[in-house]
C-alpha cells in the first residue's frame, strides 16, 4: 500500500511540476502550439500565425487588449475578483453565461488547456495562472497572449491577424484597426471585423476611449511603454 501511495505522489508531483517548467522556458520561446490551436487544424479552421517579438508588438495593441479585456491588469495578481463577483450575479439573472478571466487566465487557459466550462478546468486554470503570475513577468504575459490568442477563424496571434483582416503586418495597424480587432475578443468566430459588425464598430470606439484614460494609470504605462 505504501509503495502505491508514493507512485501516486511521484506522479501528482510530475503534474504539478510541469507548469512550472514550461512557465520558466516560457520567458524565452512562444508556446509551439495550443490545444486551442491543435483543435482549430482538427475542426478545419487551420491554423495562421505569425508569432513576434516582445519588440515587435505595438504598443497600441498591448492598450487596446488590456483595455478591452483585463483593465486591472497591472494591479492584481491573476484574479479580479470584483469582475468574478460581477460575473457570478449576471449568470444567475442571465442564461448567456459571462465570464471574469483576467488576459493571466486567458493566457493560462491558452498554454496549458482546453476550451470549455467545468470545475475541474477552473480549478487547473487557477493553479495554471497562479504559476504565469509568479515565474513570469506582466509584460511577457501580454506578449504571450497578443501572440497565441485566437483572433479569426483558425486565425492566432495579432501578427496573423493583421495580415489576415487588412492585409498588413501588426507594427503598420493603426489604432483603430488594432481596436477593431481587439473588439473581437473572446469571441472572434462569433463576429465580423473587416467589414464590421456595428457591435465591433461600438466597441472598437469604446476600447479607443478607454485607451485614452487608461493612459494616465502609472503601472500600466511602465509595463506596456517599458520594452523588453
Amino acid at each position: 500500500m505504501f509503495g502505491i501511495l508514493r507512485y501516486i505522489f511521484k506522479i501528482v508531483f510530475f503534474f504539478l511540476a510541469l507548469p512550472w517548467i514550461y512557465a520558466f522556458v516560457l520567458n524565452f520561446i512562444y508556446p509551439p502550439i495550443t490545444i486551442t490551436q491543435i483543435n482549430s487544424l482538427i475542426d478545419g479552421y487551420g491554423l495562421q500565425r505569425d508569432y513576434i517579438s516582445g519588440n515587435e508588438i505595438p504598443d497600441n495593441a498591448l492598450w487596446a487588449v488590456v483595455s478591452a479585456e483585463d483593465q486591472k491588469f497591472a494591479t492584481h495578481n491573476g484574479f479580479d475578483l470584483e469582475g468574478i463577483q460581477k460575473a457570478f450575479e449576471k449568470n444567475k439573472e442571465d442564461e448567456k453565461l459571462r465570464g471574469g478571466s483576467t488576459i493571466s487566465q486567458q493566457t493560462a487557459k491558452n498554454i496549458f488547456l482546453w476550451q470549455g466550462r467545468s470545475w475541474l478546468r477552473k480549478g487547473l486554470e487557477t493553479y495554471c495562472t497562479f504559476v504565469l503570475e509568479t515565474v513570469l513577468s506582466k509584460r511577457r504575459i501580454l506578449e504571450i497572449y497578443l501572440n497565441i490568442a485566437e483572433m479569426g477563424r483558425g486565425t492566432f496571434g495579432i501578427e496573423a491577424a493583421g495580415q489576415y483582416y487588412f492585409d498588413k503586418p501588426a507594427n503598420e495597424l493603426n489604432p483603430s484597426q488594432t481596436a477593431h480587432i481587439i473588439a473581437a475578443l473572446p469571441s472572434p468566430k462569433k463576429y465580423n471585423v473587416n467589414p464590421p459588425s456595428a457591435y465591433i464598430t461600438r466597441r472598437a470606439k469604446w476600447i479607443q476611449a478607454q485607451v485614452q484614460n487608461l493612459k494616465d494609470v502609472p503601472e500600466l504605462r511602465q509595463i506596456i511603454e517599458n520594452k523588453p
